[in-house]
């Protein structure tokens, strides 16, 4: 029986086929709707009216090298290596390998590959089978000859009331083939849409790993900030903690009033009062790490950061605003966006021409299971069909144009995504240059006020000045050496910003 069913299928697969290549010339399939052309890239040299300087200002002080950049240099999928932190490298390596958000985004691309292929299986005839056994009663006054008038003349009428009933099985066994051609390329389209959506989702998940990416590079910043700004604060604590036992031995020798050591007293306090601020920020920055890890705030993770763990690299990459376009994943997901937008405005014009639809089928019929494919049994079918709207209320007139509007919106956000592109590229060129001025301005400022604290104390310690002056050139270089850790962080940070910028070398991953 099986054998006698695929010779049935290949029949019908046959008369299938030739039926699809006797369609008219006419509706040999092509697909209606616009080509999508992607925009052309942008014509700017450069990302600010003027030149901007070759290379930053220098120091000689720590993080205090000039940097300059390569139009020619590459970006590695794994740049954060630059700043030569073995202790980074391992974070961020576990951090891509359990953060959930990545995980999130594999499997939305996953979901939206399955998508394309599940559309693209309407290009081929579905073929399915079915078998219905029955068994029926008819009534048995149904039974026998049927009312009606003999060549004689003489009326039969139905079985007399009580006679028994007739009892039979019937088998259906059949093999349907459909075809649906796609004479305008309405599928071909939506196959078009969904592949430009799963592109999509693939330059998101370039996204979320490039975001994962530099959001731990500015948490281990910022927590070698904050351990910089603590170690700043603690030994400003322990210098007042030692001017105050000065101060109060003074006091005993009849040298300094009982006002002077208040004065101490507020600057011990206020340093003291500097602490807890800095130690709920570090706690906070490390339950961040903790997450971005993949981890839960309980489970810590080995690593913990100084400043003195970053190296400042001083080569930097520097792609002009046409590579741009081709390497910034959200770029890239903005350009699938509006070619999906393309597609599905070919999909709404598909919908208002003629449709087009074959189907045949192949099977037998019999009362014993064993005859279905004998003589009398079989049968066979073979359907054309064509439908074409006439009146839907304009429902897919408007549909049409609802996707012409979705396709100039696509355009314009396109266009604001390349622009946003551009502007974070050029802000943060300007914020390199400028951060390393505010080094160079914080390493002056800084040794200045170093130089004024150490005068001053010896002043105090000899009776020249007062307590009120010590405290504030305490204060003066407090705030220096607050403003010199800050300047090498922002170094730091906007060396990982640009690498952001300009794509995060995500072409580059093997």
């Amino acid at each position: 029986m099986v054998n006698k069913l695929r010779l049935l299928y290949m029949a019908v697969a046959n008369v299938l086929q030739r039926a699809a290549w006797s369609l008219p010339l006419v509706l040999t399939a092509c697909a209606v709707g616009p080509n999508f052309k992607a925009p052309a890239a942008p014509t700017a040299t450069r990302y600010a009216p003027q030149d901007l300087p070759a290379e930053t200002a220098m120091v000689h002080d720590v993080d205090g090298a000039a940097q300059h950049f390569d139009s020619k240099k590459d970006i590695a999928a794994d740049w954060w290596k630059v700043f030569q932190s073995p202790k980074l490298n391992q974070l961020i390596e576990r951090s891509l390998s359990q953060n959930p958000d990545i995980a999130s985004a594999q499997s939305a691309l996953k979901q939206a590959q399955e998508m394309v292929a599940a559309q693209q299986g309407f290009f081929y005839p579905t073929v399915t089978a079915s078998y219905i056994p029955s068994r029926q009663q008819i009534a048995g006054n149904m039974n026998g000859n049927a009312p009606g008038i003999q060549a004689n003349g003489t009326y039969i009428g139905p079985n007399p009331p009580g006679a028994n009933p007739f009892i039979y099985t019937f088998h259906t066994a059949q093999l349907t083939v459909g075809y649906t051609p796609d004479v305008f390329g309405s599928n071909q389209r939506q196959v078009e849409a969904l592949g430009a959506q799963a592109d999509q989702q693939r330059y998101q998940l370039a996204a979320a790993r490039i975001t994962l990416v530099s959001n731990v590079v500015a948490a281990a910043l910022q927590e070698a900030t904050l351990r910089a700004q603590l170690a700043a604060a603690d030994a400003m604590v322990a210098e007042n903690q030692r001017m105050l036992a000065i101060v109060r031995q003074q006091q005993v020798l009849g040298y300094v009033m009982r006002m002077d050591v208040a004065g101490q007293e507020a600057a011990l306090a206020a340093a003291q009062q500097n602490l807890p601020p800095l130690h709920k920020a570090l706690e906070q920055t490390r339950d961040l790490i903790r997450v971005l890890a993949g981890n839960t705030p309980d489970q810590d993770v080995n690593e913990t950061f100084l400043l003195d763990d970053f190296h400042l690299p001083q080569t930097l990459p520097m792609s002009l605003p046409a590579q741009l376009v081709r390497h910034r994943p959200d770029v890239l997901a903005a350009l699938a966006q509006l070619q999906a937008a393309s597609a599905n405005v070919g999909v709404a014009v598909a919908a208002r021409l003629p449709q087009f639809s074959i189907e045949g089928a192949v099977g037998g019929e019999a009362s014993v299971f064993n005859q279905m494919f004998q003589a009398g049994g079989p049968f066979w079918y073979l359907l054309g069909n064509v439908t074409q709207p006439i009146f839907e209320g304009n429902t897919l007139l408007h549909r049409e144009r609802a996707a012409d509007q979705a396709l100039v919106q696509a355009a314009a956000q396109y266009r604001s995504t390349v622009l946003a592109a551009l502007q974070n590229v050029a802000d943060t060129l300007h914020a390199l240059h400028a951060d390393a001025d505010g080094l160079v301005a914080a390493v002056n400022a800084e040794q200045a006020a170093k130089v004024s604290l150490d005068i001053t104390r010896q002043q105090m310690n000899t009776g020249y000045v007062s307590q009120l002056t010590l405290l504030a050139a305490e204060q003066a270089h407090q705030q220096a050496e607050e403003n010199l850790i800050q300047a090498r962080s922002l170094r730091l940070g906007d060396t990982a910003l640009l690498y952001q910028a300009l794509g995060g070398g995500w072409w580059n991953v093997r």
